[in-house]
C-alpha cells in the first residue's frame, strides 16, 4: 500500500517514527512541529466527554471539563432508536471541537455475556446485530463533525476481574458470531476510523497484538483503514503489537515504547517498512481530525438544546415493564408518597473511566416532581445506600406510605454494586431496598417500583407491587424523563436490551463466569442471553426485547420474499404510541447447530390512535450466515428458514419462511459429537465437549505458583515474596474500605487487576519493563536478587 504521507515519514529518523508510536502524556499523541505534525487528544467519552482540565489520569480522579451527561449506552439501547443514537454521537461531537478533542473514546459495545459484569452499563446488548447498529450510529454522528470515534473494546472482553491477566478462551464460530459481528457492523456502516483494542487475551494471544483479530478480520476482511489503539495499560509486547497491526500504546510510556520499536527494528523482528505503514495510518487519522478541532477552538456548546436531547433520549429509553390495573399513568393530582434515596441523590451514570461532568446539574425526582402535576404527600429516605435496613427509616417510609394513594420508590443498583474494575457477585439489589419494598406492599397496595441500575436484577418483589419502571442510567435529564413517562406526557416506547432471567443461576455462562483462574472459558458458546432462554425454553422475568405501552399494538398481513419482509402494525389504543417490532431468523438443520431464533432486524413505528402502518425489514448479508469453520469465512446453509416478527424474544406475533439457495449444502457439525450445543443444554459442558468445539487442547489456565510479568497484582497473595503479599494485604483492606463507604475507589480497583508489567505502561516511563521484571522476581521470593536488577534497571532508565 502507498503511504499518502511518505515524504514526512522519509524524513524522520527511526527514533522518531517509534517514539509516535506510544502517547505524549495520558491523553495525547506526539507532536513534531518540524515536520507539521500536531498533536491529537482523545478522550473518554461513551456517554458525555471526560476532557481533564488539570493533569490528566485514566480513571477520573482529577476533575473534567463540564460536559453533558447523556443515558449511558444500556439506557439509550432500550430505544433501538438508530437515529437517536446518531443524534448523541452529533452532539458529542459538538462538545469534543469546543474542548480540543479529535477521538472520542466509545462507543462501548462489548456483548453482556453475563449480568455481573461491572462495566454493562457502558455496553449496548447482549445482541450483536442490536449492539452493532446501535454503535455504527453513534460513530456515524461523532465522526460527521470530522473527528474520530474509537468502538471498544475488541473483543470478547467480558469480565473486570484481572480484565488485564485473563484470557478468553472461546471457539472461532462463537467468536466471530457473538463477540466481533457488532465490531464489523461498527467498522463497516460506522466506518470508525480508530478502534481500541481490549486488554485480555483471546485464545492466548494479547488482542493489542493478536494478528487473526487486528489483520486478518479488521483489516483484511472488514476493510479497516484508521488506527488501533491500546486500552490505556493494555499493551504488553508493543513492538509485536505494531508488526500485528496496533497502532499507539496508551498512556505515554516515556521513551521506553521507543525502545522497544527501535531494537525490534534492529534486530529484524520488526520491519522498518510496517512501522512506516502504521505510522501512516496514524498520521491520515491525526490530519484528518486536527481541523474540525481548529475551526472549535474558542466555541462553546449550546448546553440547553444538549439537555433537552439528554432529556428526549431518557424518554425513549425508559422501559415499563410491569401495569397491573393500569396503575400508569398516573392522573394529575394523584397523592403519591415519595420513598427512596435515590429520588433525593440520583444514580444517573456509572463510574470510572466514564464518569462524567455534567453541564447542567443533574435532575432529581424531589425537585421535578413540584411541576409534576403530581401532589406528594411525604418524602422518606427508607434506606442508605449500601447499608444494611435501618428500622428507623423503614419505619418512617412505611407510616409515609399508609397516607398515600400510590407510593414510588426509588431504587436500582447503587454506585458500589457496578463499575469499571469490579464485577458483581450476585444479582441481588442491596438488602436494604428489597426489605423495604417489601414492607411498604404491606401497607399499600398501589406501589411502583422506579429502577435505576446498568444492568438486570432480581426481582423477587415481582408479584406484591402494581408497576416497576426502568430507567436504567439516565443521565441529567433522567428524573423530568421519568416523570414525563409516570404522568403521561410521555408515553413508554423502550424495550429491553438483556434478558431479565428469574434468578442468576439461571444464566447460560453461570458455571464459567468469571474465570477460572486465568482462563475465562466460553463453553456455552453461542448461547448468550436470550439465545439460550428460547432454545431450552427456560422461564425469565422479562425477554430480551420486552416493553410494555400505554397503548396496543396488533401485527398482521406478513409477507416474504428474498428481500426482506414487510407487515402492518395497528395502533388499537387510545393514545399515541411507538412499537419496536423485532425481526427473528431460525432454521431447524442436523448439521449446523443454531439457537432457535436470533435478531436480524428492527424498526421503531409511531402511531397515532387508530393508525395503521406498512413496515418494511430488508434482509441483509448477516440474515442468513454462519461462520464456517471448514472454510474460514461466512457461509449460506441452503434450505428453508422461519421468519420471524416479535414485539421481543419470547413472543413471535407473525411467522413465515422462505426456502434459501445458500453457499454450503451442509454445515459440517454432527448431532452425534456436540448433542449439547444442537439442544442448547449448555451449562455443564465437559471437558471433551468443549474440546471438540473448541477445536484443539483446551488451555491449562491455572496458576503455576510463580508469579509472572503477566499475572495480576492480586495474585500476589499467591507468591512467595513478602513484600508481594503485603501489597495484596494493603489493597485488599483498601477495597474493603471502599465497599463500606458505598463508593469504587478506581485507582486501588485498577491496581488490583492489574499485571505487574502495567506498572511499565501506566507510569509514564517511570518504570520500565526490565524493572518490572525485577519486581517479579521479588514477588517470587528472590528478594536480593530482585532488588539488585531493579536498582540495575532503575540505574540505566532513559
Amino acid at each position: 500500500m502507498s503511504l499518502k504521507y511518505e515524504s514526512i515519514i522519509k524524513q524522520m529518523s527511526l527514533e522518531e517514527k517509534a517514539l509516535m508510536m506510544s502517547g505524549k502524556n495520558t491523553w495525547e499523541t506526539v507532536d513534531f512541529e518540524k515536520y507539521g505534525i500536531p498533536s491529537m487528544a482523545m478522550s473518554d467519552g461513551p456517554h458525555g466527554l471526560r476532557r481533564q482540565a488539570g493533569a490528566g489520569d485514566h480513571l477520573g480522579l482529577n476533575a473534567s471539563l463540564p460536559a453533558t451527561c447523556f443515558p449511558t449506552a444500556a439506557s439509550v439501547a432500550n430505544s433501538w432508536d438508530e437515529t437517536l443514537g446518531e443524534e448523541i454521537g452529533t452532539a458529542l461531537a459538538e462538545e469534543a471541537v469546543t474542548m480540543d478533542v479529535n477521538v472520542i473514546l466509545g462507543p462501548g459495545l462489548n456483548i453482556k455475556r453475563s449480568p455481573l459484569c461491572g462495566r454493562n452499563f457502558e455496553y449496548f446488548s447482549e445482541d450483536p446485530y442490536h449492539a452493532g447498529k446501535m454503535a455504527a450510529a453513534y460513530v456515524r454522528g461523532i465522526q460527521s463533525k470530522g473527528i474520530a470515534a474509537c468502538p471498544k473494546h475488541f473483543a470478547a472482553n467480558s469480565q473486570e476481574l484481572r480484565r488485564m491477566a485473563n484470557d478468553s478462551v472461546v471457539d472461532e464460530r462463537t467468536f466471530r458470531e457473538i463477540y466481533t459481528t457488532g465490531f464489523e457492523i461498527a467498522v463497516k456502516e460506522g466506518k470508525a476510523k480508530s478502534i481500541m483494542s481490549s486488554y485480555n487475551e483471546v485464545n492466548g494471544v494479547y488482542a493489542n497484538e493478536n494478528r487473526h483479530m487486528l489483520q486478518e478480520i479488521l483489516v483484511d476482511e472488514w476493510g479497516f483503514d484508521g488506527y488501533v489503539v491500546s486500552d490505556w495499560g493494555g499493551s504488553n509486547d508493543h513492538a509485536l503489537g505494531v508488526k500485528n497491526g496496533s497502532h499507539l500504546e496508551m498512556p505515554g510510556t516515556g521513551k521506553s515504547g521507543m525502545h522497544d520499536i527501535v531494537n525490534a527494528v534492529k534486530n529484524g523482528t520488526l520491519e522498518e517498512s510496517v512501522l512506516d505503514q502504521r505510522l501512516d495510518e496514524l498520521l491520515r487519522v491525526i490530519f484528518a481530525t486536527h481541523q474540525a478541532t481548529v475551526d472549535g477552538k474558542g466555541t462553546t456548546f449550546n448546553k440547553e438544546a444538549h439537555h433537552k436531547l439528554a432529556r428526549k433520549a431518557a424518554e425513549e429509553s425508559i422501559v415499563l415493564l410491569k401495569n397491573e390495573e393500569q396503575i400508569l399513568p398516573l392522573k394529575q393530582g394523584t397523592k403519591v408518597a415519595v420513598i427512596g434515596d435515590f429520588a433525593k441523590t440520583p444514580r444517573y451514570q456509572g463510574a470510572g473511566s466514564s464518569l462524567v461532568n455534567p453541564a447542567m446539574p443533574p435532575e432529581s425526582i424531589l425537585e421535578e416532581i413540584k411541576d409534576s402535576g403530581l401532589t406528594m404527600t411525604a418524602y422518606e429516605q427508607g434506606y442508605i445506600r449500601n447499608r444494611k435496613p435501618n428500622a428507623k427509616l423503614v419505619k418512617a417510609a412505611v407510616d409515609a406510605a399508609k397516607n398515600a394513594d400510590v407510593v414510588l420508590f426509588f431504587g436500582g443498583l447503587d454506585e458500589i454494586s457496578e463499575s469499571e474494575g469490579l464485577d458483581r457477585t450476585h444479582m441481588h439489589m442491596p438488602v436494604a431496598q428489597d426489605e423495604l419494598i417489601n414492607e411498604l406492599t404491606t401497607v399499600n397496595k398501589n406501589v411502583i417500583v422506579v429502577l435505576s441500575a446498568g444492568s438486570s436484577v432480581e426481582m423477587p418483589w415481582y408479584p406484591y407491587v402494581k408497576g416497576i419502571v426502568h430507567g436504567y442510567l439516565g443521565g441529567q435529564a433522567g428524573a423530568s424523563a421519568m416523570l414525563n413517562v409516570l404522568t403521561g406526557k410521555v408515553c413508554p416506547s423502550g424495550k429491553l436490551n438483556e434478558t431479565y432471567p428469574l434468578h442468576y443461576e439461571d444464566t447460560p455462562a453461570y458455571a464459567y463466569y468469571p474465570s477460572k483462574e486465568r482462563s475465562s472459558e466460553y463453553r456455552e458458546g453461542l448461547y448468550v442471553g436470550y439465545r439460550y432462554y428460547t432454545t431450552v425454553g427456560k422461564k425469565v422475568r422479562f425477554p430480551f426485547g420486552f416493553g410494555l405501552s400505554y397503548t396496543t399494538f396488533t401485527y398482521h398481513d406478513l409477507a416474504v420474499d428474498s428481500e426482506g419482509v414487510t407487515f402492518k402494525i395497528k395502533n388499537t389504543g387510545d393514545v399515541e404510541g411507538t412499537e419496536i417490532a423485532q425481526l427473528y431468523i431460525g432454521k431447524q438443520s442436523d448439521t449446523v447447530f443454531r439457537p432457535v431464533r436470533e435478531l436480524k432486524g428492527f424498526a421503531r413505528v409511531t402511531l397515532a390512535p387508530g393508525e395503521e402502518k406498512e413496515v418494511k425489514i430488508s434482509f441483509d448479508d448477516k440474515t442468513f450466515r454462519f461462520y464456517d469453520t471448514r472454510t474460514d469465512s461466512w457461509e449460506v446453509e441452503t434450505g428453508t428458514y422461519q421468519i420471524m416478527i416479535g414485539s421481543n424474544a419470547e413472543e413471535m406475533l407473525l411467522e413465515g419462511s422462505l426456502a434459501v439457495n445458500g453457499t454450503v449444502t451442509e454445515g459440517g457439525y454432527s448431532r452425534e459429537s456436540l448433542p449439547e450445543y444442537f439442544n442448547g443444554e449448555i451449562k455443564n459442558i465437559s471437558d471433551d465437549t468443549f474440546r471438540r468445539l473448541y477445536g484443539r487442547e483446551i488451555p491449562d489456565g491455572s496458576w503455576s505458583g510463580e508469579i509472572r510479568m503477566n499475572d495480576a497484582v492480586c495474585q500476589l497473595y499467591y507468591g512467595k515474596g513478602i513484600f508481594g503479599k503485603l501489597f495484596y494485604g494493603v489493597l485488599r483492606i483498601l477495597l474493603k474500605i471502599s465497599e463500606w463507604q458505598g463508593k469504587p475507589n478506581l485507582n486501588v480497583l485498577f491496581n488490583y487487576n492489574m499485571p505487574i508489567r502495567g506498572y511499565a505502561k501506566m507510569t509514564g516511563g517511570f518504570v520500565t519493563m526490565k524493572m518490572a521484571e525485577a519486581l517479579t522476581e521479588m514477588a517470587n521470593g528472590h528478594r536480593i536478587k530482585g532488588t539488585a536488577h531493579l536498582i540495575k534497571a532503575a540505574v540505566k532508565r532513559d
